[in-house]
């Protein structure tokens, strides 16, 4: 899953207006921030695999430390625990962990069972709503579609960047999602490691484009 992920950090922005959009964004896709550079580091790995029943190329070989259920819940306590210390705000921590959990919850409707319980697990997970474009589409695209409502019902834009580099993101998303589900596969794990690393610049785009937005007056 990818622009779901998104669709949860942008209509999360709802329940908490003053959380930035690109922290609301890190959370979110903290596991596919992650997962790059384990693959780099040669710690998880992941082969590519046209054909292989799924709209996705890529089969998720090992990814223990950034996709099994144990992991992701102590990345959840850590984010959690970060954040009230930074910020004195609890509300928000249990967001920050209840973000990173949804990545989880959300891929393991997508995937194929390939995510581990805990590392070392011989029980995996997943429905592999990737089998069908159809049913992948209805899943992503309305989540996708909220979570922006939301997102652009909570806020006001300030100005033009507001504005334009708001909705410029969300059509951007929506490009690399289709690239994601139409494109040619990627030449090698090395390449899906560093296109993933590119994440950061969406994360960064939320923050640049939140500042440029305040939250809408409620009555």
């Amino acid at each position: 899953m990818f622009i779901g992920h998104f669709g949860i950090g942008f209509g999360a922005k709802a329940a908490t207006p003053g959380i930035s959009l690109g922290t609301l964004f890190l959370a979110a896709q903290f596991l596919d921030l992650l997962w790059p550079t384990l693959l780099l580091l040669g710690v998880e790995t992941v082969r590519i695999a046209p054909g292989n029943g799924s709209l996705t190329p890529l089969v998720f070989e090992h990814y223990p430390f950034s996709h099994s259920l144990l992991a992701v819940l102590a990345w959840a306590a850590a984010a959690a625990l970060l954040y009230g210390a930074l910020r004195r705000e609890w509300r928000g921590a249990l967001l920050m962990a209840l973000l990173v959990v949804s990545h989880w919850l959300l891929d393991a409707i997508v995937h194929q069972p390939d995510l581990p319980l805990y590392p070392g697990s011989a029980t995996f997970v997943g429905l592999n709503l990737w089998a069908s474009l159809p049913k992948t589409l209805a899943i992503e695209l309305p989540l996708f579609g909220f979570g922006v409502w939301l997102y652009a019902r909570s806020t006001r834009a300030q100005d033009a960047a507001g504005k334009w580099g708001f909705w410029s993101l969300v059509a951007f998303l929506l490009l690399i999602h289709a690239g994601n589900l139409f494109g040619e596969p990627p030449p090698s794990s090395d390449a899906i490691a560093w296109v993933g690393q590119a994440q950061w610049l969406l994360v960064l785009w939320g923050y640049w484009v939140d500042r440029h937005r305040r939250p809408a007056a409620r009555g």
